[in-house]
């Protein structure tokens, strides 16, 4: 994750490549980082720590309260901590940090790998309007982001975060019936992949409600309403909210631990 917005900040040329610090345990990272995108690496977290204006702590959540302690006597006031680790509440990285910390909880998705990703940012109240507009234009160089309260983070796990996986078992699906019905598996993958592409794509770019796009492809009588009657009568619509039901209620969950 943290290559990919590196990457999107690289291709957006929003900063110049030396200005982007990074620091990684494994020696190699760093140097593989600097020699890809022309990235600082820098000699030790806690260098990092004081002279980052923007800290993107891109660790894994188990790790992420004892790495930011290890930090805190490092970081600046003004710094701003950006979390991508899911899970972890912002009262829990308050906990790991000097008091008014600025903190901001982000919840990304895999598509941000290809520029695709969509971002919740989530601040803490010490963060100014600005600070978060900054993080928004961030998040933004490798897809969408947008702000979204704490309350709705779990909701946002189900929309958005989980939800490439229920997409991957969609196209898996449509493809496999293309291949039932004669067509070879690569071509398939790559028309029913274009196809879920190009529908969100509509989604996103006309405005319309999706029940209308829908409506708009359905000729009476012909084969499209078939098979949305056959969605409909095997409970499709009812399963993809009840998976995220169960998706919303284990990040709740997981929360609390």
């Amino acid at each position: 994750m943290a290559s990919a917005m590196i990457s999107g900040l690289i291709k957006s040329k929003s900063l110049p490549a030396e200005h982007i610090l990074v620091f990684d345990r494994k020696p190699k990272t760093n140097s593989d980082l600097h020699d890809q995108f022309g990235v600082t690496a820098m000699d030790s977290a806690n260098q990092l720590a004081e002279k980052a204006d923007y800290l993107i702590a891109a660790v894994k959540p188990n790790a992420l309260l004892e790495t930011l302690d290890k930090l805190s006597s490092h970081l600046r006031k003004e710094t701003v901590i950006v979390s991508v680790a899911a899970g972890v509440t912002l009262e829990s990285l308050a906990s790991a940090l000097p008091k008014e910390q600025k903190i901001i909880r982000v919840m990304p998705n895999t598509p941000c790998l290809v520029g695709e990703g969509m971002s919740s940012i989530t601040p803490n109240s010490t963060v100014t309007e600005q600070e978060t507009e900054t993080v928004v234009t961030l998040f933004s160089q490798f897809g969408k982001a947008e702000v979204v309260s704490e309350s709705l983070i779990h909701a946002v796990v189900g929309v958005s975060g989980s939800a490439p996986a229920y997409i991957y078992i969609l196209i898996e699906a449509m493809a496999d019936a293309a291949v039932l019905a004669g067509m070879p598996r690569a071509k398939a993958y790559q028309f029913a992949a274009q196809a879920v592409k190009g529908s969100a794509e509509m989604v996103l770019e006309s405005g319309k409600h999706p029940g209308e796009l829908k409506d708009n492809v359905c000729s009476p009588g012909g084969t499209t309403i078939e098979a949305v009657a056959m969605l409909e009568e095997t409970g499709f619509r009812s399963s993809i909210m009840q998976a995220m039901q169960a998706c919303i209620a284990k990040s709740d969950a997981l929360s609390k631990k």
